[in-house]
């Protein structure tokens, strides 16, 4: 099992708390995190007894994206720039990975940060959460996460982000308001409630939330007929799960469903 130098990894029955663990320098992104998160992702999802993945970050802020310290210093190679489109793997989405995730931002998401959000399944944030996409302020494209956001809330809200830069900076309320994330709690209680809703979540089939998950998720690289129509096979195709007859099963008999292990999605 491997060990990380950048994130930290906690299990606590079905759930797994992904921590992005460089609090000295906000958890921004270097290449270590970068090399490392596709190996956590991958023994997260190969372990059957994790069933739901919390993500978070340590210290007083969230993520800053790339650290842009290690991008001053070394300008990608021409080779090195076709590289980084299979070298961006940050998220579960980015990595294959089915298993349901939460993300819990604490303090400063921005920029490469927004990535976890907008791959997540469900997001809450702590009372003095902000956001922000601060690319262009400093010289670089915004293409990336706000694509992946613009899927999720209104077009202009990831716009203004986008083009305003570090002038643009939504606070939590906003952040609730706009759908950017579905509750914000305070800060002493964002990771409580985080494990709250991911235990929640883990009580339910795992075979029936990963499938759940890969409906919704792929019906957005579809229209509408044919997202239902895939929506349908992934129906089918669970028709033979134990889970499918185990989980009425139990309701009749009044007791606890034996739901079956799976590994990754």
């Amino acid at each position: 099992m491997p060990q990380f130098t950048t994130l930290r990894i906690d299990r606590d029955g079905g759930v797994a708390t992904l921590t992005l663990n460089r609090p000295e320098r906000l958890n921004a992104i270097d290449s270590s995190m970068g090399a490392e998160l596709p190996q956590a992702w991958q023994q997260l999802d190969t372990d059957a007894s994790v069933r739901v993945i919390v993500v978070t970050g340590a210290g007083r802020g969230f993520c800053t994206g790339l650290d842009v310290r290690e991008r001053a210093v070394s300008t990608p190679s021409p080779d090195q720039r076709t590289d980084m489109r299979s070298a961006v793997r940050l998220t579960a989405i980015h990595c294959g990975v089915w298993k349901p995730v939460i993300t819990a931002v604490n303090g400063v998401c921005a920029g490469g940060g927004l990535h976890f959000v907008a791959d997540s399944d469900i997001t809450i944030c702590g009372e003095s959460a902000t956001f922000l996409d601060p690319h262009v302020s400093v010289g670089q494209v915004s293409a990336l996460e706000p694509i992946g956001l613009a899927r999720r809330i209104p077009f202009e809200v990831v716009m203004r982000m986008a083009l305003l830069g570090s002038e643009e900076r939504i606070d939590a309320a906003t952040a609730l308001r706009c759908g950017l994330v579905s509750e914000v709690v305070p800060d002493a209680l964002l990771l409580e409630r985080a494990h709250a809703l991911a235990s929640a979540v883990a009580r339910n089939s795992p075979a029936a939330v990963t499938a759940t998950k890969r409906a919704l998720w792929e019906s957005l690289d579809h229209g509408l007929g044919a997202a239902l129509e895939h929506g349908w096979e992934i129906l089918q195709d669970h028709y033979a799960h134990p889970d499918f007859a185990e989980g009425p099963r139990a309701f009749a008999e009044r007791r606890e469903p034996h739901w079956a292990q799976t590994t990754g999605g």
